[in-house]
């Protein structure tokens, strides 16, 4: 029997994308557990991807050529750039927090929320309209996070906060993505995000770090690991350019029922590598129901989407012309030879800094808080 090639490498790509965005979480929470490594500095952990990130991007835009910059402005990078960097960085704070307090399981379940953070966001932003089916699918998804939390049993309402501010600030990076970048008819691939966006956020953490992280390190004697730092920030880097592969070989909705088969993964194994964190019937039926709204959720965007699509250029309306164009142009683009990137990738993954560079069409489920977790 003959192997289609084409797919093995697809299924390939999915395999390391799941192995790699799973292992990050658990790499992550590892690092920062005081049961276990005993690192308990997210701010500072995220301080090394940003700063490993930007380091690897400035050599492949600048010193290898690899990749060609942007045409960035000093008044873009400040109107769009560093707002977006802020709220970034802040969402990869408050997330990488939360596994101080809460568990990789619940936190997964957490995630659950992030459709409900970006459609507020965005029709607050006015990105969005207000439609009564989407907002039963957010209320299905809230009761889904409600029943979940309700039957965890190392409820921590600490860690549950920074979770769910570091989610809000995702979703507001996301929408502002789109209301300032694509505005000016910005496109950033993952290396140019990387470059643009990860010095930004370093020193966006700078500050909080000086204030709240440094002075307990200098109290607690800590013993630098390198190599566990760095294959920490290699494996969050690589998690970021595996997306950006899947993306390009297969498609939003794969990498969305991708994501679905990960969560899952990921919340059985995190109950065995760290089996202090135990998870309950009550948790799995919550996050079960949490999860039907997110399906339906993305079907119903998915749709929309497609349904967009399908109409003339000169029949759509005037206002989503552009958009319209630029997102076909994008999507062909993609399909045939990976340069650039799908809605998709807007909230695969917290813990990958892949910036969207699409419209907000395909959002669901998140954004491990960034490479941080």
């Amino acid at each position: 029997m003959l192997i289609n090639k084409s797919l093995l490498l697809t299924y390939l790509y999915l395999l390391i994308y799941i192995s790699l965005s799973s292992g990050v979480i658990l790499y992550n929470k590892w690092v920062l557990s005081t049961k276990h490594f005993n690192f308990p500095f997210p701010i500072t952990l995220t301080m090394i991807h940003m700063g490993f990130s930007g380091a690897v991007a400035f050599i492949l835009v600048r010193v290898l050529k690899v990749v060609t910059p942007v045409k960035m402005t000093f008044e873009i990078y400040a109107t769009c750039v560093v707002p977006i960097s802020a709220f970034f960085a802040s969402s990869l704070w408050f997330g990488n927090t939360a596994y101080l307090h809460i568990s990789v399981a619940f936190i997964q379940m957490l995630k659950a929320l992030m459709p409900v953070a970006t459609y507020m966001m965005a029709v607050i932003c006015h990105t969005d309209k207000p439609r009564c089916d989407l907002f039963l699918n957010m209320l299905l998804v809230s009761i889904g996070v409600v029943i979940s939390s309700y039957g965890e049993i190392h409820f921590n309402i600490v860690g549950t906060m920074y979770q769910v501010t570091g989610i809000f600030a995702e979703a507001l990076r996301l929408v502002l993505t789109q209301v300032l970048l694509q505005k000016k008819g910005l496109t950033l691939n993952p290396v140019t995000s990387l470059y643009y966006i990860a010095p930004c956020s370093f020193l966006f953490l700078f500050v909080p770090w000086y204030l709240l992280e440094q002075p307990a390190m200098e109290v607690q004697q800590l013993q630098f690991n390198f190599w566990i730092f760095f294959s920490n920030a290699l494996c969050a880097l690589a998690l970021n350019f595996s997306i950006f592969l899947v993306i390009g070989r297969t498609g939003a909705v794969t990498v969305r029922v991708a994501g679905v088969l990960k969560d899952w993964i990921l919340i059985a194994l995190s109950t065995v590598v760290f089996p202090e964190s135990a998870i309950t019937g009550l948790n799995i039926i919550g996050y079960a129901i949490a999860l039907c709204g997110v399906v339906l959720y993305n079907y119903l965007k998915v749709k929309d989407g497609r349904a967009t699509s399908q109409l003339p250029i000169d029949a759509a309306p005037e206002k989503s012309k552009t958009l319209l164009k630029d997102w076909k142009f994008k999507t062909s683009d993609v399909a045939n030879n990976g340069s650039g990137t799908n809605s998709a990738t807007s909230d695969l993954d917290e813990e990958a800094l892949l910036l969207p560079s699409s419209r907000l069409s395909h959002i669901g489920r998140t954004p491990g808080n960034g490479l941080g977790g």
